[in-house]
């Protein structure tokens, strides 16, 4: 990881998880990390609503289970532990089928030494729902977890297929505030970062709609579109970014936090090597090298 093929670049890091490791890593590459977290996660102020949930989950008649977050897993597991029913959790879980978006579902589950019967393929809820496709579940009752954000697609599928949704949102995702957000769209048309760095599809979303209400929405993609790269950490943060009209999405092959920033490093020493255009208008740049993390 020698290659110093970021020194001098300026890198937004939008997420709120792992920053310092994150910056860390930039760092190895020469660049400078600059600590963006737009994105706040926070529990639901209605717990006992949440407890209720949990409880059905645990004490009802489920068929299936379907997870959408590792944080997701461990916010019900620690719910469930503070409730004393976290063994009739897991045995429950090991009882219904089960499935689950994203690798870190899979390793979650793999803690518990329990298995998804069914799983996407790239990620996203689009992938999950393709994978739940050829499934019956007519009559079936199924405890859904939220990302921090509805799911309509997974939901529509479900009901169109006869099944009883049950869903529960262990947390949610929320702007972390506008000053935040204020300074990072502005450091982007200002030409002030490189790259922006996004690792959930909740802070392209929460960037995008505070500039879209500054009237800045066209600027902003402009700027992502000629001087600002757009990272993302997989194909649904990358899906996002291309729904509000980014061309230039670079993305790892794995998806991994670390792989991102080498997929960054890679993209700007291909543009020393002149092997990719500095302005890639209308295309989606899957970088990746074997130094991905």
């Amino acid at each position: 990881m020698g290659k110093r093929t970021l020194e001098g670049k300026k890198i937004a890091l939008a997420g709120s998880r792992r920053v310092e490791e994150m910056s860390k890593l930039v760092e190895s590459f020469g660049g400078i990390p600059l600590p963006r977290p737009v994105q706040g996660t926070v529990l639901p102020e209605e717990g006992e609503n949440l407890e209720r949930r949990l409880i059905e989950w645990v004490r009802g008649d489920m068929d299936w289970f379907i997870f959408t977050t590792g944080i997701g897993i461990q916010t019900l597991l620690n719910t469930a532990q503070r409730m004393g029913i976290e063994q009739e959790l897991v045995e429950r879980l090991k009882q219904a089928k089960l499935a689950g978006r994203g690798y870190k579902v899979a390793g979650e589950l793999k803690k518990l030494g329990l298995q998804c019967v069914v799983h996407d393929d790239d990620g996203t809820t689009k992938g999950l729902v393709r994978a739940l496709s050829p499934y019956e579940f007519e009559g079936c009752s199924v405890a859904l977890q939220l990302p921090g954000e509805p799911v309509p697609n997974v939901v529509q599928l479900l009901g169109q297929k006869g099944a009883r949704v049950h869903e529960i949102l262990p947390y949610r995702h929320e702007p972390n505030g506008t000053d935040l957000l204020d300074q990072l769209v502005n450091e982007i048309l200002n030409g002030e970062v490189d790259a922006v760095a996004f690792t959930s599809g909740s802070q392209v979303r929460f960037v995008f709609s505070y500039a879209r209400k500054r009237g800045l929405h066209i600027p902003l993609v402009e700027s992502f579109s000629s001087r600002t790269a757009a990272v993302a950490v997989g194909k649904y943060t990358a899906g996002c970014l291309r729904e509000e009209g980014v061309g230039r999405v670079i993305v790892p092959k794995v998806e991994r936090m670390g792989s991102m920033i080498v997929a960054l490093s890679r993209y700007y020493e291909s543009i020393e090597k002149g092997t990719v255009p500095k302005t890639a208008l209308g295309t989606n740049l899957m970088i990746h090298s074997a130094n991905d993390l």
